[in-house]
């Protein structure tokens, strides 16, 4: 088998990372201005495309992310549009203090991504597997914070965050069981910063999920319509700022509501949908995601059951809303 024709740069392809270094380099071709400042994770992150193709535009700092950071900072300060891809684990701990105050404090332009979020690094563990990253970006002031679902809508999201003017959070897995993340926006799908879209109609429960639970609330909305519960499946792609106002209608006309992520359910997509829902429309809610705990290696076929990311917990927690609210 002529492994190479599977893979490049050493991402399998059609994985949403290595459509990632291509949406890298479009936005390069697209505007002079946009830098990709590297902290030698360009192969794992895709981000070697882009430097490949600009590599004037195309900066390797080492293994320094808070310094990448800084460095970023200056760069929007000069009129360009830095993007900075590493792990979301560097992103989001190593280098919080700089992406605080030299981007999001002063307002910078700064595009910082987070790849390999969630459990989706099974292989190195605890220390890698960022599950609370969501939590701690969207409560930074200024801060705009974005999951895609699946390749086609991250391939209009990074185009629409590096036209935002501001600092902003990109968060992207490494990919999913299988490998590719399941498509689940429809065609024709347009992407809307700021905006939710709702996937699928239903009456009964209101399943509010992002990035790759999205398709595991697909997936759990047929199991329970075999069982006579319609469900709403609701893509939130943008977890900062939060569609409330799409949340609060879909959660009035359903009675109730489950949300689901790749993250832990402290203060993240749950917590965001729960403070909306305390404040204007509170109905039976759960959270379906990690709980307070760490991660740990091991493949993903048996981390994701490990932690709840199912469908099968999906319909558990939809099951006992729909109860609750009865």
């Amino acid at each position: 088998m002529n492994t190479a024709a599977l893979t490049q740069y050493g991402v399998a392809r059609g994985n949403i990372r290595q459509l990632f270094g291509e949406a890298l380099v479009a936005l390069g071709r697209a505007n002079p201005d946009v830098v990709v400042v590297d902290c030698q994770t360009a192969m794992p992150t895709a981000a070697v495309a882009f430097a490949q193709a600009f590599p004037d535009r195309f900066i390797d700092l080492g293994i320094a992310e808070q310094n990448a950071v800084s460095f970023a900072a200056g760069l929007a300060r000069m009129g360009f549009v830095p993007i900075v891809p590493l792990f979301a684990c560097f992103s989001s701990r190593r280098a919080l203090d700089q992406v605080t105050i030299q981007a999001a404090y002063a307002n910078l332009n700064v595009k910082v991504c987070g790849l390999y979020a969630g459990l989706t690094s099974p292989n190195t563990g605890a220390t890698h597997q960022m599950v609370s990253d969501l939590a701690v970006m969207r409560s930074i002031p200024n801060m705009t914070v974005v999951e895609p679902a699946d390749a086609l809508e991250m391939g209009q999201a990074l185009p629409a965050v590096v036209a935002h003017r501001g600092p902003a959070y990109f968060r992207l897995v490494r990919g999913d069981i299988g490998g590719p993340c399941p498509r689940v926006v429809p065609d024709g799908y347009v992407f809307r910063l700021g905006r939710a879209a709702v996937l699928r109609e239903g009456s009964d429960v209101s399943l509010i999920g992002s990035g790759l639970m999205v398709s595991r609330c697909l997936e759990a909305a047929d199991i329970l319509k075999r069982e006579g519960v319609a469900a709403d499946v609701i893509n939130v792609s943008t977890i900062k700022p939060l569609d409330a106002d799409l949340i609060v209608a879909r959660a009035r006309r359903t009675g109730a509501v489950v949300t689901a992520e790749n993250h832990t359910v402290l203060g993240g997509l749950g917590g965001a949908v729960a403070e909306a829902l305390g404040d204007a429309c509170p109905v039976p809610l759960r959270r379906v995601g990690i709980r307070d705990e760490f991660g740990t290696s091991g493949p993903l076929e048996e981390l994701f059951p490990l932690y709840g990311l199912t469908a099968d917990a999906v319909c558990e927690a939809a099951r006992a809303v729909v109860a609750a609210r009865r």
